[in-house]
């Protein structure tokens, strides 16, 4: 699988092209904004775009959804308890331990509770390296996402991280999160204990 990484928007949102190399078949993480920027991502490889995954609901993380999936015909895919909050119809909702292909690649659907009720990340144990994990806002070089709006809990937020992302993954586990720069689980993971006792 070929991973493509691209800024977008006012919020400095990253969306993530995902192809799969034998088939071609891809897979957009997020379609946040600037939706022609998206399109040309798209169409720079030889594949069509099969799928959009929304990692939660958030307006900024779902900008372009409504014009990508008209341009392509994607399938939409989000967690379940998020998918009412779309701009558009969810052809699949997934909770954790889901899987979702792309082309012959299958992903991981990590549930994480607590930036929004439906988050999910996505995982892909590459056979021949390390797994890639998109987080989505729900894991942050420095800490976990943003819990201090009604309805978000820190609580429940570091309890899923530790017990379904740091508990279950190595720390060569590479991390692409909704904004910013990318981190490792071994990176992060000496500082779980300061994240819990500063509460955020």
């Amino acid at each position: 699988m070929t991973i493509r990484k691209l800024e977008v928007g006012g919020f400095g949102n990253n969306a993530y092209l995902l192809t799969c190399r034998a088939t071609g078949e891809q897979l957009l993480v997020d379609a946040a904004a600037e939706p022609d920027r998206l399109r040309s991502l798209v169409t720079s490889d030889s594949g069509g775009l099969a799928t959009i995954v929304t990692t939660h609901s958030h307006h900024d993380h779902v900008g372009a959804l409504a014009d990508l999936v008209d341009a392509t015909g994607a399938r939409t895919v989000a967690g379940a308890d998020d998918a009412d909050a779309l701009p558009v119809p969810v052809d699949v909702r997934v909770g954790h331990g889901d899987t979702i292909s792309v082309g012959d690649v299958e992903l991981d659907v990590i549930h994480l509770r607590g930036h929004t009720p439906g988050s999910i990340a996505l995982a892909y144990p590459d056979p021949d390296g390390h797994t890639h994990l998109f987080t989505g806002d729900s894991l942050f070089p420095g800490g976990v996402g943003n819990t201090k709006n009604p309805g978000q809990s820190f609580a429940s937020l570091i309890e899923d991280v530790t017990t379904r992302v740091f508990d279950v993954y190595d720390d060569d586990t590479w991390f692409y999160p909704g904004h910013g720069d990318d981190s490792t689980l071994g990176a992060e993971r000496p500082h779980l204990p300061e994240w819990r006792a500063r509460g955020w």
